[in-house]
C-alpha cells in the first residue's frame, strides 16, 4: 500500500511539472500599438518670411572736416549731445585770414579809385571829341581804360567775398542737425584744408537704416516663385520688416524695405537691401548687429505644423510621420517662422503626409502605431453609448 501511495504521488508530481512546463512555453501576447493623433498636411497660404543678418546705419551722417588751415582754439560743443544745423562746433585761429581779408579790401578800394578816375576821363573826353578837340582814338583808349578798371573792381570784389567766406570757415559749424560725436582734435591742433582733417561726426538717428544682403541664388529662387505665381509680393515700399536685437528681444516697431540693389556684389555674391525704421527711443545705434525678418509676401503652397509636433534639437527640427502600414518614422524638417502655435515648414514635408501631434511619448521609430479617431467623431459617438449603459 505504501508503494502504491508513493507511485500515485510521484505520478501527480510529474503531471504537475508537465502542466507548468506547458504553461511556461506559451509567449505572452504583444502589447497593442500605441494610439496617436495625427494631422494630415495640406498646402495653404502662409507668410513668406526671410531672415537675414544686418547692421544699423544712421539715416544721415556728416563728417565735419576742416576747410581752412590753422590752429584749433577751442571746442564749442559738448560731445555726445544733440546739436542744431549751423551750430558752431570748433573755433580756428582767424587772425591770418582776417589780415588776408583786409588786404583784399584794400585792393578793392584801389581798383574802385582807378575806375572812378577812368570814368572821369571818359566823361571829359566825350565833350572834347564832339568838338573835335581830341581824336577819336584818344577817346576810345579812355573807354578801354574804364572797362579795364571796372573789371579790376569786379575781380577785387570777388576776392574780398572769397576772403570773407574763407574767414567764416574759421568757425566750424554743423552741416546738419543730429547727435554730435567725439571730437577728433583738441585745442592747439593744426588742421589742414588740403588734407581735410576730420574734426567730428554728426549723425541723425531719429530714423535709421538697416543694411543686409541676400544671396544671388536665394534672390533667383524668389524671382522664380514670383513668376510662377507661388509667391505674391506687394510693392517694395509695402514689404514690412521686423527686427530681432542681439539679446533675442524683438524691436517693437515695424520698418519697411526702401531700397533693393539690382546688381550683385562680385566679392560677396549678394544683392544689397535696405530697410528704414523709426527710432524714437534711439534704441537702435549705428553699427549695431540685428536680424531682420522680411515679410516678403505670401506663399500659396505653404505648410504649417502644430508646434507640439515638432522636436527642435541641435541639428534642427524633426517630426514623427506615420508612413506605410502605419509605421512611425522620423522626418527631418527645415523650420521657418513660428506663427502663433504653428511652425512654417520650409522643407521635409509634402501635402498628404500624416504627422503625429499627440501620443509622441509612446512612439518609437520603426514601430507600428494605431491612429485614433478625430476628437470630433469621439464626441459624436459618446451620446450613442449612454443609453446602452443605462440598459
Amino acid at each position: 500500500m505504501i508503494f502504491q501511495a508513493l507511485g500515485r504521488s510521484a505520478f501527480g508530481a510529474a503531471c504537475a511539472l508537465l502542466f507548468l512546463s506547458g504553461c511556461a512555453g506559451e509567449a505572452p501576447p504583444p502589447p497593442p500599438p500605441p494610439e496617436v493623433e495625427v494631422v494630415q498636411i495640406r498646402a495653404q497660404p502662409v507668410p513668406n518670411v526671410i531672415e537675414l543678418p544686418g547692421r544699423v546705419q544712421a539715416v544721415r551722417t556728416a563728417e565735419v572736416r576742416a576747410r581752412v588751415d590753422g590752429i584749433v582754439q577751442r571746442r564749442l560743443y559738448e560731445e555726445g549731445t544733440d546739436i542744431g544745423a549751423g551750430q558752431g562746433l570748433f573755433a580756428i585761429d582767424p587772425r591770418e585770414l582776417r589780415a588776408s581779408l583786409s588786404a583784399m579790401q584794400a585792393t578793392l578800394a584801389r581798383a574802385q579809385a582807378n575806375a572812378s578816375n577812368a570814368q572821369q576821363d571818359v566823361d571829359r573826353y566825350r565833350g572834347l571829341v564832339e568838338q573835335q578837340a581830341i581824336s577819336q582814338q584818344e577817346y576810345d583808349s579812355a573807354v578801354a581804360r574804364l572797362r579795364t578798371a571796372q573789371a579790376d573792381v569786379a575781380q577785387a570784389r570777388a576776392q574780398v567775398e572769397s576772403a570773407r567766406l574763407t574767414l567764416s570757415y574759421t568757425t566750424v559749424r554743423a552741416p546738419i542737425a543730429g547727435r554730435a560725436g567725439r571730437a577728433q582734435v583738441t585745442e592747439g591742433a593744426l588742421v589742414s584744408a588740403a588734407a581735410g582733417t576730420l574734426l567730428t561726426t554728426v549723425e541723425q538717428i531719429d530714423r535709421v537704416f538697416v543694411n543686409f544682403g541676400q544671396s544671388s541664388s536665394e534672390l533667383l529662387a524668389l524671382r522664380r516663385s514670383m513668376a510662377s505665381g507661388q509667391l505674391s509680393i506687394e510693392s517694395l515700399g509695402q514689404v514690412q520688416v521686423e527686427l530681432e536685437l542681439e539679446d533675442g528681444t524683438t524691436y517693437g516697431i515695424m520698418g519697411h524695405i526702401d531700397f533693393l540693389d539690382l546688381a550683385i556684389d562680385e566679392g560677396t555674391g549678394t544683392a544689397a537691401l535696405r530697410a528704414e525704421f523709426p527710432n524714437p527711443g534711439r534704441l537702435l545705434l549705428p553699427g549695431q548687429f540685428v536680424r531682420a525678418r522680411i515679410r516678403a509676401g505670401t506663399r500659396a503652397d505653404g505648410i504649417l505644423v502644430p508646434q507640439r509636433a515638432v522636436r527642435v534639437g541641435e541639428t534642427g527640427g524633426s517630426v514623427m510621420v506615420v508612413g506605410a502600414n502605419n509605421v512611425a518614422e522620423v522626418r527631418q524638417v527645415r523650420l521657418g517662422e513660428l506663427i502663433g502655435s504653428a511652425w512654417i515648414i520650409r522643407d521635409g514635408l509634402r501635402p498628404g503626409d500624416r504627422v503625429i501631434v499627440n501620443g509622441l511619448q509612446k512612439v518609437q521609430a520603426g514601430q507600428p502605431v494605431r491612429i485614433a479617431a478625430p476628437s470630433g467623431r469621439r464626441r459624436a459617438a459618446a451620446p450613442a453609448a449612454t443609453p446602452a449603459a443605462a440598459r
